[in-house]
């Protein structure tokens, strides 16, 4: 298994593509930029299906949000916006060229440098960036199996012409897991900017640039989520190191990540900048950004993640550890903060988010935002708790229904007759049950008083989590000593 902890001869550079999702229209034309779920080919118009004579108007509220995470990741601006052709053949492309930023020719992107920080093992690293650009988003390939073995391709137009934010890293990473860690505060700060929502399928995909010590790089294209990403980057290491060992060459070339073999495969050699001959849009005419638009969005700027992390420290006393989990995840986060605005207690509610609840949705594969729980049943939940009507345990079997059902605390513990048993002849009953089938673990109970931990927990499995915990503690050790006694 490859070592996937920092290794300075493994370099890793990102190109994230971000679709900016809370625009209404696409990027140079006036098409719906709702295009999920809707059938093939139907958001299209001559702009963005390149038909010859069309032409291209700037969408201006793209430029807004560009200029807002730029200032969010301390990238200096532009004070002027030029769009260049980046010209090459592919299904996915219909006029033949998109329309994207360079930044070489007299050209320049929107913003460039600028970092995000990052905690990895304990420690702060700063990501750097090396430039932000503003491009239309290609059509989406549809295949039938892996790509390599397709019979054909389909292509649904709908998704060109969406604005896209590419982020260029520098190749600062130096770990599968840096990498991960990096998307995933980048994703965190989008999502507070409210530009961007990275968990819409398609809205935030990565090229990810590996080399290893002096080899060629080797381009990664189009990986969906974060988990691929670091596993598509592990694969690759340890297929550059296999051939380095073997005293073979890396090539430096395009590969696919098939999610399902996960494995890489070669697409073609990778092209050199001169390969795409960029020049100019004349179509589109530059743009002056200036001071004064600058800061008039940054009197808009919303708390990013390192705000609220330090504001959650200060304000509901939570450890860094769990600040930080909990502002990873803008939804998550804000379901927290509605919680503790009816429940004060915020590091019970942070416990219940961070454990059960978190886990149950990681385990089912929805976002919070998906299931069907509020702040206002969690709290119940956990008041049901703290009155003695249901003991933590119940509360575990409680909550998945929350999520699935959307019914009240109380519905369900009604409903499945889930009410903790706190009457101490129901206990003693199941505690006597307990002694009589239990012998052994008795006889180890009269001489070491923690064995009776052991009986206890049989009862609160015969009593399927509904007897009162500490009751049954009391009573267990009751009869235990009657039994010495005798």
């Amino acid at each position: 298994m490859v070592n996937t902890k920092m290794d300075r001869n493994v370099k890793i550079g990102l190109e994230i593509h971000c679709q900016l999702t809370n625009l209404n229209t696409k990027l140079f034309c006036g098409c719906s930029a709702d295009y999920r779920g809707k059938p093939p080919n139907t958001h299209v118009c001559p702009v963005c299906l390149g038909i010859p004579g069309s032409l291209p108007v700037g969408n201006k509220d793209v430029v807004k949000d560009a200029i807002l995470v730029a200032l969010a990741l301390e990238s200096k601006i532009m004070s002027k916006l030029f769009f260049f052709r980046k010209n090459y053949f592919y299904p996915d492309m219909p006029k033949n060229f998109q329309i994207s930023q360079y930044d070489k020719a007299g050209g320049v992107p929107i913003a460039i440098g600028g970092h995000v920080p990052i905690q990895v093992s304990n420690r702060e690293k700063k990501v750097e960036i090396i430039r932000i650009q503003l491009e239309e988003d290609p059509a989406k390939l549809l295949h039938q199996g892996s790509i390599d073995v397709s019979p054909y391709t389909l292509v649904d137009y709908n998704r060109a012409g969406i604005a896209l934010l590419e982020i260029v890293t520098e190749p600062c990473l130096n770990s599968p897991k840096e990498a991960r860690i990096f998307l995933q505060k980048l994703r965190s700060i989008l999502e507070h900017l409210g530009v961007s929502d990275g968990k819409l399928e398609g809205a935030m995909r990565c090229d990810a640039n590996i080399s290893l010590i002096d080899g060629d790089r080797v381009e990664i294209k189009n990986i969906s989520s974060f988990k691929e990403v670091e596993r598509a980057l592990t694969f690759e290491i340890v297929r550059q190191r296999s051939l380095f060992s073997r005293g073979r060459k890396v090539e430096m070339e395009t590969r696919h990540w098939d999610v399902v073999r996960r494995i890489t495969i070669s697409l073609r050699t990778k092209e050199a900048e001169q390969d795409y001959r960029y020049f100019p849009e004349l179509d589109l005419v530059p743009i002056t950004i200036s001071k004064e638009a600058i800061e008039k969005i940054r009197r808009k700027m919303p708390e990013l993640p390192d705000a609220r992390r330090k504001r959650f420290m200060e304000k509901y006393k939570l450890s860094a550890y769990d600040a930080g989990v909990l502002i990873g995840n803008k939804a998550l986060a804000d379901f927290f903060e509605e919680c503790v605005k009816i429940y004060p207690y915020a590091k019970k509610i942070s416990n219940w988010v961070m454990t059960d609840l978190q886990r149950w949705l990681h385990e089912k594969n929805v976002e919070i935002f998906e299931s069907r729980i509020t702040p206002q049943a969690l709290v119940s939940m956990i008041r049901l708790i703290d009155d003695g009507t249901i003991s933590g345990k119940i509360a575990k079997r409680v909550l998945p229904e929350l999520i699935i059902t959307g019914k009240s605390p109380e519905e369900i513990v009604e409903e499945k007759q889930l009410l903790r048993i706190s009457s101490r002849q129901e206990i003693e009953k199941l505690a006597d049950k307990i002694l009589q089938d239990n012998p052994k673990a008795v006889k180890d109970a009269l001489v070491d008083e923690k064995a009776v931990h052991y009986l206890v927990g049989q009862l609160m499995k015969l009593s399927k989590g509904k007897a009162d915990p500490q009751l049954s503690n009391v009573i267990m050790k009751e009869k235990l000593k009657n039994l010495l006694d005798k």
